[in-house]
């Protein structure tokens, strides 16, 4: 059986569906359950050896799966949660996309909340392994599916890989001898990102002493020394990005996102700011961190202040998350290129990813991937997600293609 056969296997309007029922079942971090056993459930299709659910948190469970016995082996991964739909329902409110979780199909598109981010990509696996079945046959090399919980952030006590955490702590990848290859759905225009982006988040508290506006100069002025504190921090960003940039990902650079000071008619006793860093596949996370605790530091001394610096987003580093990055010349990366030539008749694209996920935990068990999978990621996380059913239905073909040549194929049992 050819891999061309396994991706004229694939099901168009079935894969449609597929999306279009994942989306109506909404899993906004951290209420993944009924989606997670919804995964588990279709996993049951007779293409997948083992399927189980793995409780993480309070009904927050991953799904695991497996099948093939031998090498190459593969990992196909993505998350189950997706982020909330507030800002959708307001947007659309009283026309035909109104309902974030109707999924309608527009301009030959699927509409609604983790349509790209997402559940494209989820069912794109499942859709794939089966029109492996419908060929009579099933994997030779060993391949994983990985379905975590927890991935996105913005939701009160969530958002901090925990479920990619658990997966580890299962033995799901087995650490003694990992596999050869990783697929990460995340959206990415069907391009494939071998390479992302580190980053880390800070708080910087800058703590003078608040006085009657009056008699200022019994006061501390902490909004005064935050003046400084941003060229300073400004300073670094231009200094960063003076220097030389990745090819694919850009420069490095900081953004501060958030300030607040003052509000009394009084001196500002305390200054606060939040600010992102971009780190780069050559950047060491915790340099990064150390450079901005001297940045606060030097300016708490020089103007008499106190500083405090927290980094509040740790995913796989206590400051932050990793960057990783795959050679483009890898085995694996030109075997998936070769699958979308052969399916769409074009040239891969080589890109990087636009933002971090979760691909660098398990680039630190020794399993290189990339990002591959329908969908946009400009639109996600906005009331304007959605995913093109052409560009849906070939990036499944292409990994149907790819896994039959990746893994290579043997005849299924009968019986």
């Amino acid at each position: 059986m050819t891999p061309e056969a396994v991706a004229d296997a694939v099901n168009p309007d079935g894969l449609i569906e597929l999306v279009q029922e994942a989306v109506r079942i909404p899993s906004v971090t951290p209420h993944e359950g009924d989606f997670a056993h919804w995964v588990h459930e279709q996993l049951q299709d007779g293409v997948w050896e083992r399927a189980q659910l793995s409780p993480c948190a309070d009904y927050r469970p991953n799904v695991y799966a497996s099948a093939g016995q031998t090498s190459p082996s593969l990992v196909l991964a993505g998350h189950l949660d997706t982020v909330h739909a507030d800002d959708w329902k307001a947007h659309w409110a009283g026309t035909d996309r109104a309902d974030p979780y109707a999924a309608p199909i527009i301009d030959r598109a699927i509409w609604g909340r983790g349509a790209a981010d997402q559940k494209a990509g989820i069912c794109a696996i499942l859709e794939a392994f089966r029109a492996i079945g419908r060929t009579g046959c099933q994997p030779k090399g060993r391949a994983t599916a990985l379905f975590v919980c927890d991935e996105e952030s913005g939701q009160p006590g969530s958002g901090v890989s925990a479920g990619m955490k658990t997966a580890i702590a299962d033995g799901v990848i087995p650490q003694d001898h990992p596999p050869d290859f990783l697929i990460y759905t995340e959206p990415s225009t069907s391009a494939i990102y071998t390479a992302q982006m580190g980053f880390l988040i800070a708080q910087i508290t800058l703590t003078g002493q608040s006085a009657y506006f009056g008699r200022p100069e019994l006061g501390v002025d902490a909004l005064w020394a935050g003046h400084r504190l941003l060229s300073a921090l400004w300073t670094h960003s231009d200094d960063l990005r003076a220097q030389p940039q990745h090819p694919l990902i850009g420069p490095a650079f900081l953004l501060v996102t958030e300030v607040n000071s003052g509000g009394n008619i009084a001196v500002p006793g305390q200054f606060h700011l939040s600010l992102i860093r971009k780190v780069l596949p050559d950047e060491r996370l915790d340099a990064a961190a150390d450079a901005i605790r001297d940045i606060a530091a030097q300016v708490a001394s020089d103007h008499e202040v106190e500083a405090s610096v927290e980094f509040s987003a740790s995913r796989d580093h206590p400051v932050g998350g990793t960057p990783d990055e795959i050679p483009t010349d890898h085995a694996a990366v030109q075997a998936l290129g070769e699958s979308i030539s052969a399916v769409t008749g074009e040239a891969p694209r080589i890109e990087a990813a636009p933002f971090w996920s979760e691909k660098s935990f398990l680039a630190s068990l020794g399993v290189p991937g990339v990002y591959f999978a329908p969908g946009d990621i400009s639109n996600c996380h906005t009331p304007f997600e959605h995913v093109e059913i052409d560009e849906l239905i070939a990036a499944t073909r292409t990994l149907a293609h790819f896994v039959a040549s990746w893994c290579g194929l043997e005849p299924a049992p009968t019986t």
